[in-house]
């Protein structure tokens, strides 16, 4: 037997299969195409009409694949018309005389719906949670109040003669933890021994020239003890209807850090301390009660007032203290 060159070759027979059974190729292997039929010289036109047909071999399928088993295909078996199928058989409804007839319920208290029981457990499934709520700021520590005996200050005292300004000026000087320095504008202005103006004769221009200079000598001196380091306390009769003179001028001298507070006791109350002093300091009663008069309009004023006719010097330092913790955290304007 003789194959044109190139076709495969057929399959080897096995026990029971003639030679004209065929391989079946797999479903979803695209047939290959025929080849020729074998044509001799004898007959060119091909094989005698008579003669039997050999089955074209089909390739084998690839290796993984499973392979048909050789043989026809049986057809798929076919359904009747759904109009030709015989019905589905139902089942017997039974008489409705024979069907036994339940008695009404009797109205009842209706049962409690009880809610599931809650999981012992929470999404986790090991251990409880505790019900969540909102967690709060922590509260922010308090600030502590500023200390006045532990601050670098410049203080002025205000006051008219016998409050007491200069006795609590050195106490209070004398009694910080600090160095601290007193600074008296009547010290300042008596270093002048010869050609003094003494207020005792009148207020004159040559008096309050006097006065400015000491002015300025206690600016310098408290800034310069302030650039150190050093704490100072001054005290001065500033009346509050001369602010250019006054309270503007320690201003400019000292800086915008000065802190002013008041002491203003009774009008008795300076009579009897203006009594006891001697030399230049002592003023007639009517010069003391015409300076009380004029500062009794710090008043409205804004400024930190302490009345201490009822202190002694120790204690007046004690509100002295109070009043310019108060005064640092929230300074005054004037």
């Amino acid at each position: 037997m003789q194959h044109a060159v190139g076709s495969p070759l057929p399959p080897p027979h096995q026990p029971g299969q003639g030679p004209h059974a065929g391989w079946a190729s797999a479903p979803h292997q695209t047939a290959a195409p025929q080849p020729a039929p074998y044509r001799s010289a004898a007959h060119p036109e091909g094989p005698h009409p008579g003669a039997p047909r050999r089955p074209v071999p089909v390739p084998p399928p690839p290796p993984g694949f499973p392979a048909t088993p050789p043989g026809p295909v049986p057809p798929a078996p076919q359904q009747p018309p759904a109009s030709h199928r015989p019905p589905a058989p139902q089942p017997p409804v039974p008489h409705p005389s024979t069907v036994p007839q339940q008695p009404p319920a009797s109205p009842g208290p209706v049962p409690a719906q009880h809610a599931p029981a809650p999981s012992g457990h929470d999404a986790t499934g090991h251990v409880p949670l505790p019900p969540g709520g909102p967690v709060g700021t922590p509260a922010a520590p308090p600030v502590p109040a500023p200390d006045p005996s532990a601050a670098t200050l410049a203080v002025l005292l205000i006051g008219p003669a016998g409050a007491g300004k200069t006795s609590v000026a050195k106490y209070w000087a004398d009694h910080r933890r600090v160095p601290t320095a007193h600074i008296s504008l009547d010290d300042v202005r008596e270093w002048v021994r010869s050609g003094f103006a003494d207020p005792q004769s009148g207020w004159n221009e040559n008096s309050e020239a006097q006065y400015r200079l000491a002015r300025r000598t206690c600016g310098f001196a408290a800034r310069n003890f302030l650039a150190n380091g050093i704490s100072c306390i001054l005290d001065d009769a500033v009346f509050p209807d001369r602010p250019v003179v006054g309270l503007g001028g320690w201003k400019r001298h000292v800086g915008p850090g000065l802190l002013p507070v008041v002491l203003l006791p009774g009008l008795d109350i300076v009579l009897e301390r203006n009594a006891e002093r001697t030399g230049n300091r002592r003023l007639t009663d009517e010069e003391v009660a015409r300076i009380h008069g004029r500062m009794a309009g710090w008043y409205g004023s804004g400024l930190p007032i302490i009345d201490n006719s009822q202190l002694d010097i120790p204690g007046t330092a004690r509100v002295l203290d109070e009043v310019l913790a108060r005064a640092i955290a929230s300074p005054p304007s004037w």
